[in-house]
């Protein structure tokens, strides 16, 4: 799934569209992706300028943004059928390494349960192989 693709499952736009692509997808069970990061992205301009570090609420971000995908395609609706995913939940949350400018940072999230609307999931964020950020989110899906 290419970013044209992606936006028709999420209703993030640029600068905070943090999906690139989208390689593996199972419906109900898991989905793979990637940002790329780059120095050209907004928030290098203050964290921090001499040291470029790609913040951790942004990975967490993507991870969610990745999992909504996942959502949506197992549920077989998108945004414009009037429902959005909205966070509920970060746990068990741990960053292992820093991702920076050059890095692609891949993205995966598992689904560990579905109850009334709550998804749960199992997500890692890794750099090479190397994981950069786990962590369990849980998003609502709820009517706009």
């Amino acid at each position: 799934m290419d970013v044209t693709e992606i936006k028709n499952y999420l209703p993030h736009r640029f600068p905070f569209l943090l999906v690139d692509r989208i390689v593996d997808l199972v419906p109900n069970e898991s989905i793979v992706g990637y940002k790329n990061i780059t120095i050209n992205e907004d928030v290098f301009n203050g964290h921090f300028p001499n040291a470029p570090i790609f913040p951790g609420v942004m990975i967490i971000e993507a991870l969610a943004q990745v999992s909504g995908v996942l959502g949506f395609k197992s549920m077989d609706k998108t945004p414009e059928d009037g429902s959005i995913y909205l966070f509920a939940a970060v746990d068990n949350v741990r960053f292992r390494r820093q991702v920076v400018p050059g890095d692609r940072l891949q993205l995966e999230s598992k689904v560990v349960s579905v109850k009334r609307g709550i998804w749960k999931f199992d997500c890692v964020a890794s750099v090479d192989g190397e994981t950069a950020c786990a962590c369990v989110i849980m998003c609502a899906d709820r009517k706009v």
